[in-house]
């Protein structure tokens, strides 16, 4: 194995960062409406969409899902061009995972 080779194989590889996906508690969006966001944007099944529900309700926010930057920024947008056809003031934002 020559000297090259050595040092590439030796140098770690960054994995890429993560981003949390939030949907936001308002006092205008039914219950009923961030459960089906939940189960057709974010895969979620019905009892943990309302339990994800819930946790909005109650904390102002909660997660939905955790992906790259890409994906976490198109379900972001997904979610209010979702919202805003339907007549929802419904808020999506990401936040990047820091361990």
């Amino acid at each position: 194995m020559s000297q090259v080779e050595s040092k590439v194989s030796k140098q770690k590889v960054k994995l890429p960062n993560r981003f949390d996906v939030l949907l936001l508690n308002d006092d205008y969006t039914s219950m009923d409406f961030v459960v089906e966001v939940l189960r057709n944007f974010f895969n979620k099944e019905f009892l943990a969409a309302e339990a994800i529900m819930l946790k909005i309700h109650i904390d102002g926010e909660a997660v939905c899902g955790t992906y790259s930057y890409d994906v976490a920024q198109t379900k972001v947008s997904q979610v209010i061009e979702y919202s805003r056809k339907n007549d929802q003031p419904l808020m999506s934002v990401l936040r990047e995972v820091t361990s």
